[in-house]
């Protein structure tokens, strides 16, 4: 009797020996985890706060600009003549038209780029192709500007016979080029991610390669592919210094893509080194537009996105 009890207790010590590192370990991991979440929760509240303080700081110095002027006066008018008067329309309507000219022009680019890389072409191309759009991406806009200004310009006028080569086309044409690396980069990561089991039953059903790549790869990779179209989008909006070079600068409504034109954001480049008063408000308020329709239109997308997803 005696002898199985101390049996039972040695067994007993044992199992709390063993036990307690297991517990051990187990609390060091919980550890772990509460600091990497709250690693992650500070980080996305950082993000979150940085947007709101900017979007706080950019409507409180507008608001003497839409008290004087009024909401209308400014997204609608298209007369931009400080001090008197402060329409951003005109303005407006080159941003649109040269981001969907960017778009239209660099998306199916960039996208077909992107399946060709993932798809198609062989390692050892793919390799050589990938580090060179990952070079683009980091070419400073001024130099795609010079190469504009240098280039394109030239070849518009020549082309096109008009007075200056500084148009809307010349800016579509850069932009276009400049929302290459995020198109593709992103689209092709997202085509990669797609399970190779969808690809490989299509194959063994019979389909062709190019058939399964455009009916079942980029339709299950079409999440990632909007969401390199909607930080092309934003890249495009969001260009100035190139636009600077390339498009004119003219404050005025443009006719087609052949005539000058200023952006929103150039808008701001150009004369916020030099403005005062009601004049530097406007400016203010002319990136309150820029805000609210950059979000709208990346909302938009979303929600499209979204409904083709289900």
């Amino acid at each position: 009797m005696t002898i199985a009890t101390n049996s039972e207790k040695l067994m007993t010590t044992h199992a709390k020996a063993i036990s307690k590192p297991g517990l051990r370990e187990k609390r060091r991991v919980d550890w772990k985890e509460r600091i990497f979440h709250g690693l992650f929760l500070t980080s996305a509240i950082i993000g979150i706060v940085s947007l709101a303080i900017i979007a706080y700081f950019i409507i409180r110095e507008s608001i003497p600009a839409f008290q004087e002027v009024g909401v209308s006066g400014i997204v609608l008018g298209q007369n931009w003549l400080p001090p008197a008067l402060y329409g951003v329309a005109t303005m407006i309507v080159a941003s649109i038209v040269s981001t969907i000219g960017a778009v239209v022009v660099g998306v199916p680019v960039g996208v077909l780029t992107a399946i060709f890389i993932a798809e198609i072409a062989p390692k050892w191309l793919a390799n050589i192709i990938r580090p060179a759009v990952e070079l683009l991406a980091g070419i400073p806009s001024v130099v795609y500007g010079f190469f504009g200004l240098v280039i394109i310009v030239p070849l518009i006028q020549n082309i096109f016979d008009v007075p200056a080569g500084n148009t809307i086309l010349a800016g579509i044409i850069v932009l276009g080029v400049m929302i290459l690396p995020t198109v593709i980069t992103v689209s092709e990561t997202s085509i990669r991610a797609v399970p190779r089991a969808y690809k490989e039953g299509s194959l063994a059903l019979g389909a062709s390669k190019i058939f399964t790549i455009f009916k079942l790869l980029v339709p299950a990779a079409r999440s990632g592919i909007m969401t390199g179209v909607i930080l092309g989008i934003g890249r495009a909006l969001g260009e100035t210094m190139a636009i600077i070079m390339v498009m004119g600068n003219a404050p005025a409504m443009p006719e087609g893509i052949l005539d000058s034109a200023r952006t929103l954001t150039a808008n701001i480049a150009i004369e916020m080194s030099y403005a005062s008063g009601v004049h530097a408000n406007a400016l203010y308020a002319t990136g309150v537009v820029l805000l609210a329709f950059i979000m709208m239109l990346n909302a938009a997308l979303l929600y499209l996105n979204r409904e083709k997803a289900k």
